[in-house]
């Protein structure tokens, strides 16, 4: 019997963008395009491509105007065809704009646990036909991983690269190499056109059993559930509290310096323990890309924690603010979202 074969879910983004007078505009017709570049590889690099299948939005968008409801779409989607009792996918390859690539690639995994298969999130910074674009090695590289069984997480590919979906951020608006891992090292890389797995850096040790889908209805969260705020110097209290004291808002990531330090206002202080107090769950990671916050070694930090304010190690703004969305939006306790967000649910952490 032949291997089953990839899924490849075609969402929009540069990768299938078509000049138009106007500019560059989603395309479509997308597996006919996909199909036809792979044909200029060398034989024998198609001969050893996995097999695949396409489902191509009917919609494909800028990836700039993703929203938490498309994240839920798609990972709904991914969730189906996993289950389907007719046919049988070895992974799945999420082709999608690079803007809000991080993002996505970060809530799929928290709505996907214990996936055990492949799930390879990979766009391109130029489209598919432009002079010298990355998108056909991109694919080419992500069928590759995608069709890998040990690969059961999801994932970043670019330029060559694995990264884990929760670790990866946009790095560089324009350069091939445009994403990085800043906090945990690569999951693998293509060495010598062939997909390299480094050991002991999966989660499939920790994923044995049946997935967990947590399929969230994130459309009701609205626009304004969780907020980002990136202190900056002379923050006051009136303005932290003017997102803060929202109704609407569930939920704030907070962006300190350094370690995790903050003002030493017992204004500011005040507005976050009085939102902690009202049950929304607020964090704090560094605005520093590299290193952890430890919001307990500075007496400019301590003031967060005797504010019920969470510490979010050395996890990305992304997945920060996606675990947040993704708790938020589930029928939990508070307790329960403050014990879940300060643990490791799928590698962010």
């Amino acid at each position: 019997m032949p291997n089953p074969p990839l899924l490849i879910i075609y969402t929009g983004g540069t990768l299938g963008m078509v000049p138009s007078d106007a500019g560059l505009v989603p395309g479509h017709d997308i597996e006919a395009r996909l199909r036809t570049a792979l044909k200029t590889l060398p034989p024998a690099s198609q001969a050893s491509l996995p097999a695949f299948e396409v489902i191509e939005y009917a919609d494909p968008i800028d990836s700039s105007a993703a929203t938490p409801a498309d994240w839920q779409r798609l990972a709904g989607d991914i969730a189906e065809h996993y289950s389907r009792a007719d046919k049988e996918y070895a992974g799945f390859l999420v082709l999608h704009g690079t803007d809000t690539l991080a993002w996505t690639a970060a809530s799929l995994a928290f709505q996907l646990q214990g996936i055990d298969r492949a799930v390879v999130v990979t766009g391109a910074q130029l489209p598919l036909e432009a002079e010298n674009s990355d998108a056909l090695s991109n694919v080419e590289a992500a069928l590759r991983f995608a069709a890998l069984a040990e690969l059961q997480e999801v994932a970043v590919c670019f330029a060559g690269k694995l990264l884990r979906g929760v670790r990866t951020r946009k790095w560089d608006t324009h350069a091939f190499d445009g994403f990085a891992s800043p906090n945990y090292p690569l999951l693998g890389e293509l060495v010598d056109g062939e997909p390299v797995l480094y050991p002991s850096r999966g989660l499939d040790a920790q994923q044995r059993g049946l997935p967990r889908f947590e399929l969230p209805d994130y459309a009701a969260l609205g626009g304004s559930s969780v907020v980002r705020i990136a202190l900056w110097p002379g923050i006051s209290a009136r303005l932290l509290a003017a997102w803060l004291r929202d109704d609407g808002v569930k939920g704030a990531l907070l962006e300190a310096w350094g370690s995790g330090n903050v003002p030493d206002d017992p204004e500011i202080l005040g507005v976050l323990a009085q939102a902690t107090g009202e049950g929304k769950l607020l964090v704090a990671i560094s605005q520093c890309p590299h290193g952890p916050v430890a919001i307990d070694t500075y007496a400019a930090g301590r003031g967060l924690l005797d504010a019920g304010v969470l510490s979010g190690d050395a996890m990305t703004p992304e997945a920060a603010m996606t675990k947040l969305v993704h708790l938020t939006a589930q029928p939990l306790g508070e307790s329960e979202r403050r014990e879940r967000f300060l643990s490791g649910l799928v590698g962010e952490r």
